[in-house]
Formats: C-alpha cells, structure tokens, sequence
C-alpha cells in the first residue's frame, strides 16, 4: 500500500515538474567551401551543426524593380547561384540553414547607398515574399543584421527613435511577406549587438510602429559579444551594453516590450585566439577560446529562452590579410584547433 502511494506520489510530480529546458540550436557562420576546395559542410555535419547562417542581399537580387515583385520568377531577380548552392549542400548534409536579408536597391531607397531603408517598407515585405517562394525549405529568416552598428541601416542617429521607429516599419512588412508564404517561417527581428548607435535596451522600448505597437515578430536577434568569460551571475558593468552575461537581463527587457517571451536568437557570438584583430582588440590563447565555447553553450542551454547560438566563424583568415580575424574554430588552412573539438562536444 505505501509503495503504491510513494510511486502515485511520484508520478504526480513529475507530471507536474516543468519540462527541462531544450538546448539551444548549434548554429554557425563561415565558408561553403575550405581552402583546398572541397565543400565545408561534411565538416559542418562532423561539428554536429544544426543550422548554417548566410546572407542574401536584397539589392544584388532586385537590381531594378520587379513588375511581380511577390514572384521569385520575375525576370528582374537574380538569385545567387552560391546560395542556392549552399541551400543545396546544407540540406543535403542534414543541416537547416537561415538566411539574414539586407540591403536595399536604389530603386527603393531613393537613389542612395544599399545601407539605406527602402522609402517603402512594403517593397521589402513583397521581396521576403518571393525570397521565401524561391526557397521554400527555409524557415529562419533574420531583417537586416544588425542595424545598429554604423553604416550597417540608415537612417539611425545615435542614441534617437529615429531608426528604430523605419527599422519597426521593415520589421513588420517583412513578417507579414514571409507569413503570406508559410505561417512555418520564424521571423528573427532587431538584430541587435552588445551595443551600437542606439544601445539593445533602447532599440526594444523604442521599437514601435506609427500605432504605438511592436512590429511583430517571432525571435529576437541579438549578437552578444563579449570581452568577458560567460556567466549569468555578472552584472551588466556599461550602461546599456548587453553581453553574453547580461541575456537574461535583455530577455527580461523584450519580454517587457512585447508583454510575451520572445526567444532569443543568438546569432553570432565569438572570441578570437592568439592575437586581436581589425574586429575585436583582444584575443585568449587556444585553450582559453575553447573554454569559452563550452562556457558558452551551458549558459543558454541553462535556461528556457535561447532558441539558437551561432559561432562566427569556422575558419580563421590568414595572416597576410591586413588585421586578420582568428576568430575560427580553425586556423586558415583548416587545422582544428581546441575550440573545434569543445564546439564539437556541445549539445
């Protein structure tokens, strides 16, 4: 009778328990090809990647203005024949890939620069459109990366609502273009970084359309960088500025905005080896970097709201490129370093 009560007992609470957290997506930046040649992606598939990140540009692919802009057959498009190649390659390879689109062609935007928003935020939802249409085995799209780093969207005056009030207008077409075509597609809006123009908290409150509402959305992009080891237990220790460290505070803040948890994509995240470089002024030996691989994948995988983690990137650059990035799982002729293997043995 008691050992009948103790495993009823039992039962009920762990009906009860909250499920446990699913690990986040292993996600990465880098090459469709290595340096000798052959195609990266059995390499991806031997790193355990679950999803390939690459970019479209809308400006390369509409050129001049479609007459069917919701039709990837228009004459006026022309898609890249190297990401239909990597689509291809991916999937073949078992590996999703995610497409971030950005740039706008001149015959949008006024005649200026691809950086520019387009005059009208519904040409940009009508290409998601036929960008969807075009591949249709893509489900994670992400707007514009990173429109808070300068020159990347414009307008975006420094710490103004300017740019994030036109970035609400994209953001919102663009979703509703990709949900025309499937209500599958997961729209990854903001695509925030640690800090930029218009710092990540600043960008969420004042991320509004002309109605007072957040344009909609499924996850939050946002690429944390950092200059210190991952630990949820630090504080944030710069106004404004969102690491790594401070994603559960950045959580709080989105979940604020949209009254609703919005699941962050954590697209790109990195630390260089060796030496710094033209993009970050600090690197860790080799086995510090693949610390901070491990350290990083049990810091979203410890709570419920990272969908995905990107490492940005495979490969390092080679030392004759002026201010070379080392910031690969690899050196620059594909000899894995520490980091391969600690990224290799994350969920």
């Amino acid at each position: 009778m008691l050992r009948s009560f103790l495993i009823a007992v039992l039962a009920a609470l762990s009906a009860s328990a909250p499920a446990a957290a699913k690990p986040a997506l292993k996600m990465i930046w880098g090459p469709t090809t290595l340096p000798n040649g052959a195609s990266a992606f059995p390499t991806y598939r031997q790193l355990g990647v679950q999803v390939f990140q690459v970019q479209l540009a809308w400006s390369a692919t509409a050129p001049t203005r479609p007459a069917n802009p919701t039709d990837p057959a228009d004459p006026a498009y022309r898609w890249p024949a190297s990401l239909d190649a990597a689509v291809a390659a991916a999937q073949a390879n078992g590996i999703a890939v995610s497409i971030i689109v950005h740039g706008s062609p001149r015959w949008a935007n006024g005649g200026r620069d691809p950086s520019w928003a387009p005059t009208s935020a519904a040409d940009f939802g009508r290409f998601l459109t036929a960008a969807s249409r075009h591949y249709p085995n893509v489900r994670h799209w992400m707007i514009w990366g990173e429109p808070t780093r300068p020159g990347n969207f414009q307008p975006m005056p420094a710490n103004r609502k300017t740019g994030p009030r036109r970035y609400a207008k994209l953001l919102d077409a663009a979703y509703g273009g990709l949900k025309r075509v499937s209500r599958s597609n997961v729209v990854i809006g903001g695509d925030t970084w640690t800090l930029g123009l218009v710092t990540p908290p600043d960008f969420v409150r004042w991320l509004r359309l002309p109605n007072g509402k957040p344009p909609r959305l499924d996850m939050w992009g946002h690429n944390p960088f950092a200059v210190r080891f991952p630990n949820l237990r630090k504080n944030v220790y710069f106004k404004g500025l969102r690491d790594i460290s401070d994603i559960d505070t950045f959580e709080h803040e989105i979940r604020q905005s949209y009254h609703r948890k919005v699941p962050l994509w954590l697209s790109e995240y990195t630390v260089s080896s060796d030496t710094g470089n033209r993009a970050f002024n600090y690197s860790v030996s080799r086995a510090k970097q693949a610390s901070w691989v491990t350290a990083s994948f049990k810091l979203v995988d410890s709570v419920n709201y990272v969908a995905g983690l990107g490492w940005y990137s495979l490969l390092d650059e080679p030392a004759s490129v002026p201010g070379h990035l080392t910031t690969g799982l690899m050196t620059f002729d594909a000899q894995p370093k520490p980091a391969f293997f600690a990224f290799q043995r994350a969920p």
